[in-house]
């Protein structure tokens, strides 16, 4: 009832705005209760200045490479010594422009050490530097309690005290670190019999397998499921792996909208009607590539449309939930719960244990046959190394708590944490003035910053408040689209996020980052109640 009265509240009062674009499900049939996401436009103005900061940045880096090539300003850069001038060269100068002139500018905002669990709060090793962030030193100070916006830790099992890390500390002891050897040799434990079956009764599908590297789940097992003659179609805002794996398999490949169903249902009506080319002869396989929440924009894929499409066309859909499961759905189950659909419609299953989990490796669930058929051609099942037994450990003891096989209710009250801290925080952000983008029930949570400066910016302000959080800039992004990703946790207490709002509300007024055209009333009476717009003409 929690999370019904929590997902409800997120959708009410929401005004469809010609700068709040509202996606509300086309098909509504198809789908049990409203599905609502927002990308508000960027302001005119943003978008030029924008375009005008990294022009100006491209002026001086050309400038600076002049110098850097006349040896009035030193080059920190790795490159050919002279005596190898003339030989092929192994650096590409130009290829490293954007790193060179405009990444070094605000790489401190990045690669910062932690000492300490990455849970709702961390320690920080602080850094310096005296060569302009081409290098850095350790001052030998720690930053404590440092409040924690950055990590994937869903569900707050990252942690070294409790369950998980009392169950992974005995494994150590008794199997070691390390298994030394492939699931084919002499790799495969028990243990990991037990997570494949609990993995396939948590996903609702016959079978399933696990992999030591979430990566590599994709990049290797997708060249096992289609090769030549095949046809993908991928998601153009898909992760990188997904990308690498479609490459890997010599398919065809074929990009579409990102979330965008018309645009999917063209390219799988072409490939019907035209077939491969040149020959016309019809393709093998029809494989789509999407993923559950992206990481990126904080959007919700909008699968019952998808299901839908894949059982008109009779294709297969393969489906990415990184960085859903068990951070949706009333039972953590991920996006085909979050719907109310059937596990079965989805062919290819693959998830990571990076997140909610907070331990490493993937998982691919589905048919038996289909597993039956990876364990033998996917190059992470043949090659790799068996993951190892306390990352397991911490993956059952998780994965039994969100199932309540623990005998508690601690894995379902932070499910529901999770989804009262998502549209609190996104609540508050629009109501004070941030453009923020995605879905209302997504615990990824973009906030927009533009301009490159400001990006390196906010993320040193907010340090020195003691909040931790990520900044994510070309070419990630789109190059005007820079932004802040908050990932929001069930760790997170609500004095937490009071704490970090009043910050980022601080340093937006600093940085004037409330770019919203919006006005958001908040409201008066209690935290998760209706929220209404109003347009903003400043």
């Amino acid at each position: 009832e929690g999370l019904f009265s929590c997902w409800n509240t997120s959708l009410r009062g929401t005004i469809a705005h010609k700068q709040l674009v509202c996606h509300a499900a086309c098909n509504g049939e198809l789908y049990s209760r409203p599905f609502i996401e927002s990308f508000e436009e960027t302001p005119m103005l943003l978008a030029v200045l924008t375009y005008m900061s990294y022009g100006i940045l491209t002026i001086f880096g050309y400038l600076r490479d002049f110098m850097r090539e006349w040896k009035i300003e030193k080059c920190h850069t790795a490159r050919e010594r002279e005596e190898q001038k003339d030989f092929v060269p192994l650096y590409q100068d130009f290829e490293n422009f954007y790193t060179r002139n405009i990444y070094m500018r605000i790489r401190d905002s990045w690669n910062r050490p932690i000492c300490s669990v990455p849970g709702a709060t961390f320690d920080l090793v602080e850094c310096s530097s005296n060569d302009y962030n081409w290098t850095f030193e350790y001052t030998g100070r720690v930053v404590k309690d440092v409040i924690n916006l950055g990590s994937y830790n869903y569900l707050g099992f990252a942690e070294n005290t409790g369950a998980c890390a009392t169950a992974a500390g005995e494994v150590t002891v008794k199997f070691g670190v390390g298994v030394a050897s492939t699931r084919q040799e002499m790799g495969n434990l028990d243990r990991h019999e037990e997570l494949e079956k609990l993995a396939a009764s948590f996903l609702g599908v016959e079978s399933a397998m696990v992999f030591g590297m979430g990566f590599a789940t994709n990049s290797m097992n997708i060249p096992a499921l289609v090769g030549k003659g095949c046809l993908i179609l991928s998601d153009e805002l898909n992760h990188a792996s997904l990308v690498l794996g479609a490459r890997l398999s010599s398919s065809t490949i074929r990009v579409f909208k990102h979330n965008n169903m018309q645009s999917l249902e063209k390219l799988l009506r072409d490939a019907i009607v035209h077939g491969q080319p040149r020959t016309h002869r019809p393709w093998k396989k029809i494989l789509i590539l999407m993923e559950g929440i992206y990481s990126m924009e904080g959007s919700i894929i909008r699968l019952p449309e998808v299901i839908a499409l894949k059982k008109k066309y009779k294709a297969y859909l393969y489906l990415d939930e990184a960085h859903s499961i068990g951070a949706l759905g009333l039972n953590g189950r991920g996006v085909v719960e979050y719907f109310g659909l059937d596990p079965k419609d989805v062919d290819v299953m693959m998830g990571t244990f990076t997140k909610s989990f907070s331990a490493a490796g993937g998982y691919v669930g589905g048919r038996k046959d289909l597993i039956d058929y990876l364990r033998t051609h996917s190059h992470s099942a043949i090659y790799a190394t068996t993951m190892s037994l306390p990352v397991v450990e911490q993956i059952l003891t998780s994965m039994k708590c969100i199932m309540g096989k623990d005998g508690t209710t601690i894995g379902l009250s932070r499910i529901q944490r999770l989804a009262e801290n998502t549209v609190y925080f996104r609540r508050r952000l629009q109501e004070m003035g941030f453009i923020i983008y995605g879905n209302n029930d997504s615990p990824v949570v973009p906030m927009m910053l533009y301009m490159p400066a400001k990006l390196g910016a906010f993320g040193r302000e907010m340090l020195k408040r003691n909040i931790g959080v990520v900044g994510v800039g070309f070419p990630a992004t789109p190059i005007i689209e820079s932004r802040a990703r908050f990932c929001i946790s069930a760790a997170h207490t609500k004095e937490m996020l009071d704490r970090a709002l009043d910050v980022i509300s601080e340093v937006g007024d600093l940085l004037h980052l409330k770019y919203s055209r919006h006005k958001v009333l908040p409201s008066l009476d209690r935290p998760f109640d209706e929220t209404t717009y109003e347009e903003n003409e400043e």
